[in-house]
């Protein structure tokens, strides 16, 4: 099997095959982790206040079973094969009938066709299994900031220590860039949260997003951060005033940035240093 992998069609399609799996479970996490955050702060609360601990059914990753939020049906193997299940349940639940959320098969591809295409970019070695284990973790962090508006300590302090991590042996940067990134990404949210709550005594973004910077810049290094603030902030403006002029979404209701960061970060991985080439080329 090993040699197989050195093979670069089989390991994108290995990889590819990876990333469809893992998709499948990322959607566990995105459906899970938050109210696994929500019943431990009940727990805490209640132990704050000197109230027994809420008797609640056990919640973690691997327990409940998957379920139909409708009917309660128990999701089968044959009815959790990412993306073909999907397909041959027209979308619908084989028991109750009831729609199946088009994020499932989205996610699922999404996260497969990035991962082989991580596999093609870098080949077969540490920086493909780094690229992999990034690509993942956006894609949670993604779908989870635009159902709740919250980016989990859970997952962007494992991504911040994991990209320093990494590049101990200059994987994607040298380690003196990357610990300068992790700190300039906090610090730069940081100062824009703060000047903003000054000018205008409101909140205008969470903790979360500058510990998802800084774990871009640990992975990245600090060269990238000006490109991925620049991306992600024009990204967001755009689909910001479309939700607005369109969709008549409401000017004061929050819009998360987490997953524009997540998506500039994502494009700095593979094309960061010729965009920034070309951006300071331009200038």
């Amino acid at each position: 099997m090993l040699p197989a992998l050195h093979d670069p069609i089989a390991f994108i399609a290995l990889s590819s095959l990876l990333g469809l799996f893992v998709g499948s479970f990322l959607n566990v996490v995105i459906h899970r982790l938050p109210r696994m955050m929500e019943r431990d702060w009940h727990v805490q609360a209640a132990e704050l206040r000197g109230e027994p601990a809420p008797q609640t059914e056990r919640l973690n990753l691997a327990t409940p079973r998957s379920r139909c939020p409708h009917c309660g049906h128990l999701i089968g193997a044959l009815e959790n094969i990412p993306i073909i299940s999907y397909l041959a349940l027209r979308g619908r639940c084989r028991h109750c009938g009831a729609g199946i959320s088009k994020r499932y098969p989205i996610v699922e591809a999404c996260t497969a066709a990035l991962s082989g295409y991580a596999a093609w970019h870098f080949g077969f070695g540490l920086a493909a299994l780094g690229a992999l284990l990034f690509i993942w973790t956006m894609m949670a962090l993604a779908f989870i900031d635009l159902d709740t508006q919250l980016l989990p300590d859970d997952l962007t302090l494992p991504l911040l220590w994991l990209g320093l991590l990494f590049n101990l042996g200059n994987t994607f940067s040298d380690l003196s860039s990357a610990v300068i990134g992790a700190m300039a990404g906090y610090i730069a949210l940081w100062s824009v949260y703060w000047a903003f709550k000054l000018l205008t005594g409101k909140e205008g973004m969470g903790y979360g997003d500058f510990k998802l910077l800084a774990a871009i810049g640990a992975w990245l290094g600090w060269q990238v951060l000006p490109l991925t603030i620049l991306l992600s902030s024009l990204v967001g403006a755009l689909v910001g005033i479309a939700l607005i002029v369109f969709a008549r979404h409401g000017r004061n209701v929050p819009i998360p940035f987490g997953p524009y960061l997540a998506a500039a970060g994502v494009i700095a991985l593979f094309w960061g240093e010729s965009l920034t080439a070309h951006y300071l080329a331009a200038l």
